[in-house]
């Protein structure tokens, strides 16, 4: 709750029952704030777990200027400018330039030449003051804005804040290791397709059988998981218990990291969005991840008068260029205890993060994840869209829940995630070279003994519309999963001893019977050729009713299959998908030419990141006004939609 809901009640008269806190009567005195008000932000900070200046200065009672004048004079402290902080010298005490960035205070040499400590704000100084080494214990604190205190510690430690975000994960579950074995991986690479290769000229009849046997054996064991998850979710009581409204605590701050890459089509709409949100803006810290060289997207955001709760972090060029590698990056300048993660064409729903944070305050320590449903608002865009709205409501809404509540191990989709960050930060955030981080991120916090719990709370996003476009994020996807079963596979022993049984085997059946069925797609169709009566390869080596009886238990999956996307569409927001469900047949060959592409990249470009074209949909892109702003009025929701 914010000032402006508690004026509306009529809670203005209250101000004289309402102690102000030192920070509040100086700002009176110096006529920054009326004393109504100053009691205002004072109610507000008890319901929320953050100081008076984020309160003031996300209601735009107060600027940065005035609060860190305020501070200056009740501590009998020096206000410092930007220029001030880049003609100091740095002083070094030996700290970890992250936590530096965490709290926002760096040591300098001041023009006297004693050595003083530059802060956005006492409570972030009061916080580090115990981790400091004795040479700054009685070093005097300056008052100097927060993002150019985080802008000169940045600048002074890029190479090696460079360096840690590219290596962050623990060389053991990461796969950079691969960088420097191209040569080797690609000789045994080549020399074990030549073999392939000599094999089937050899024994055409005999490898088209083994790959056939697999390709039906993987078969199974994926309608297995789909079944077991499918009915898990559906005997499971659904019900969240509700918190006693008295016994919540103050609500925690927020950090929202939106990776952005050339998205200037939608940077717009993206704000208005991100408006929308109903969480008090004192707790929340929306920071947009740019990258160095994409001077398009500054640009834009340069022309945006962004909210004081949103804010740019500028990560330096370097290799892999990756999401994940952004983020690693950009976590150290959060100031949320609370880390989740929002793409650009991302809708959330507006009590979205009010819903994660309260849920957080209930599940124990080891729930370190929260996944939201991710849908999408242009899901009648074309069939393609149509088919994909369906992929997503029988996964976020079946399959995923369903793998939960069996007590697996499942992997992330890439937003609507939240983690604790204290145990982000312990796990080492996101392998940076991993083009599915998401995914890999899951099974690391299974590997530690922590769990992923789905939430209901709903994201839109868009629709990939476009046939290459969709293959291409797809091939990225399928090759992140490769990647996550080939490193987390290293020592399966060590594997199996993290996970457990349970897990260990839900892991094997997940992506063993994925990448196989996308993979060796072709051996499953050929089996349409005994269901249609004509002549198929293995009619020399099988009897006829073993041919058909395979065939069958194709035909029998994929109407398993149907139903199953049928029964995840079936409520009000998706019914006007049922009729399509029976055409996702014809939709999964795209997949499978999207895994011969993931599998060559894999094995020449593992790292390249293929990035996905948003702003494609009306719904993406919003309409611009005369006077240079968004307006998100005119765009047409599709069924079920609770607006932008």
């Amino acid at each position: 709750m914010g000032i402006s809901e508690l004026r509306h009640m009529g809670a203005r008269g209250s101000g004289a029952r309402v102690p102000i806190n030192p920070l509040g009567r100086a700002l009176v005195r110096a006529g920054a704030i009326s004393r109504s008000d100053a009691a205002l932000a004072e109610m507000v900070r008890r319901h929320c777990d953050t100081s008076l200046d984020r309160i003031l200065q996300a209601e735009g009672l107060a600027t940065e200027d005035d609060l860190l004048a305020a501070h200056a004079r009740r501590l009998s402290s020096q206000r410092w400018t930007v220029q001030d902080l880049a003609v100091a010298e740095p002083v070094d005490a030996g700290l970890d330039p992250r936590i530096l960035l965490k709290y926002g205070v760096l040591p300098l040499t001041a023009a006297s030449g004693a050595t003083v400590l530059a802060t956005g704000g006492p409570e972030s100084l009061a916080a580090l003051r115990p981790s400091l080494p004795k040479s700054l214990a009685r070093a005097r604190a300056v008052m100097a804005p927060r993002h150019a205190i985080q802008d000169r510690i940045a600048q002074e430690h890029r190479d090696l804040l460079r360096a840690r975000a590219e290596a962050r994960v623990a060389e053991t579950e990461s796969c950079r290791t691969w960088e420097g074995a191209f040569d080797r991986r690609l000789r045994i690479t080549l020399a074990g397709l030549a073999g392939i290769a000599v094999l089937s000229l050899a024994f055409p009849v005999m490898i088209f059988a083994l790959f056939a046997f697999w390709a039906c054996l993987t078969l199974v064991v994926s309608a297995g998981l789909k079944i077991a998850a499918f009915v898990a979710h559906r005997v499971a009581k659904t019900a969240t218990p509700a918190l006693d409204p008295r016994s919540q605590r103050p609500l925690p701050k927020v950090s929202i990291l939106v990776p952005l890459f050339r998205e200037t089509e939608i940077a717009h709409a993206l704000i208005a969005r991100l408006s929308r949100l109903t969480y008090p803006k004192c707790l929340l810290d929306v920071i947009l991840v740019l990258e160095e060289e994409d001077d398009l997207t500054r640009q834009t955001l340069a022309g945006i008068d962004l909210p004081p709760w949103v804010r740019p972090v500028i990560v330096p060029d370097g290799k892999p260029r990756t999401k994940p590698r952004a983020m690693n990056y950009a976590l150290d300048f959060c100031e949320g205890d609370i880390i989740g993660i929002f793409d650009a064409e991302d809708a959330p729903e507006a009590d979205q993060i009010t819903v994660v944070a309260r849920r957080f305050q209930q599940v124990p320590r080891e729930v370190a994840c929260l996944q939201g449903i991710l849908d999408y608002y242009n899901p009648t865009q074309n069939w393609l869209a149509r088919c994909f709205t369906i992929e997503y409501a029988t996964w976020f809404r079946t399959l995923m829940p369903g793998m939960a509540r069996l007590g697996l191990a499942i992997p992330l989709g890439g937003t609507t995630l939240y983690f604790r960050r204290d145990v982000l930060e312990e796990l080492g955030g996101w392998d940076a070279h991993n083009v599915t981080e998401d995914a890999d991120l899951g099974f690391r916090l299974a590997r530690h003994g922590y769990r992923t719990e789905m939430i209901k709370t709903v994201t839109e996003e868009e629709a990939n519309c476009r046939v290459w476009p969709w293959i291409k994020q797809r091939s990225r996807w399928l090759k992140g999963y490769m990647t996550t079963y080939l490193v987390h596979m290293r020592q399966p022993r060590l594997l199996y001893a993290q996970l457990g049984p349970r897990k260990f085997w839900g892991f094997q059946a997940h992506f063993v019977s994925a990448l196989s069925q996308f993979l060796l797609a072709p051996f499953l169709w050929s089996f349409w050729l005994v269901l249609f009566g004509l002549p198929h390869p293995l009619d020399p080596v099988l009897p006829h009713r073993v041919l058909v009886g395979l065939g069958s238990l194709f035909l029998t999956v994929e109407v398993l299959n149907v139903c199953i996307h049928m029964a995840s569409v079936a409520g009000p927001r998706h019914r006007h998908l049922m009729a399509w469900a029976p055409t996702m047949h014809f939709y999964s060959p795209l997949g499978a030419i999207a895994a011969y592409k993931a599998l060559y990249e894999l094995i020449l470009k593992p790292f390249f990141w293929d990035k996905t074209a948003h702003g494609l949909s009306v719904a993406a892109r919003g309409r611009r006004t005369s006077d240079g702003g968004f307006d998100l009025s005119g765009i047409k929701l599709e069924p079920g939609h609770k607006g932008l």
